[in-house]
């Protein structure tokens, strides 16, 4: 690791230090420092927000609880970021979330549409609508999207989040890329008509 990268996963070590002894002034610190962040982490993964505010007042306990066992092997906010994320579907989980497995979908991609890039450079969308139309996905599709696309997870990553395998992470992911598309073209024929 090279100095530069060193500075970056300590910039809050002392913070981090301070709330290892258990000052409530530092937590509140690092909680003003992290909040948005992981609460829009939150969001994108339970598609509610009051739910997303109740797990991450959640996590943060969690966080402040365990935070004796951080090391600073990665950087605070992706330690933190992972109990927020697996706080997140753990509650899923609790409302017997149903992840979509391949053969359950249906949805072939390659089936699906033969046009797809001629199609895919016609659609011209905000980043916004594109939020907004991500939170009509299916909860399997929508949380592999989102941990994929947004927070930056690899497919090894979400498999081992989700415990699924990589494999049907890549084709979750797939299905959704094509299932938003869909709904982007839905949506811009309706404001055509």
């Amino acid at each position: 690791m090279n100095r530069q990268e060193s500075i970056y996963l300590n910039i809050h070590q002392d913070i981090i230090d301070r709330c290892k002894s258990g000052e409530p002034k530092a937590q509140f610190q690092l909680y003003k420092l992290y909040y948005k962040a992981m609460f829009n982490t939150c969001l994108r993964i339970v598609n509610d927000r009051l739910e997303a505010e109740d797990i991450m007042q959640e996590s943060f306990l969690k966080a402040f609880e365990k935070i004796i066992t951080y090391k600073g092997e990665v950087s605070f906010g992706a330690w933190l970021k992972r109990i927020v994320v697996n706080h997140s579907l753990d509650e899923l989980r609790k409302k017997k979330l149903d992840l979509q497995s391949i053969e359950e979908s249906g949805i072939n991609p390659a089936t699906e549409n033969n046009n797809s890039k001629e199609d895919e450079e016609e659609i011209q969308v905000r980043a916004e609508e594109i939020r907004d139309q991500i939170n009509y996905l299916p909860d399997g599709y929508r949380i592999v999207l989102s941990l994929y696309l947004i927070e930056g997870y690899d497919h090894d990553e979400i498999g081992e989040i989700l415990k699924i395998s990589s494999s049907t992470s890549r084709s979750q992911c797939a299905r959704a890329k094509q299932k938003l598309i869909e709904l982007l073209r839905n949506k811009k024929r309706e404001k055509i008509y």
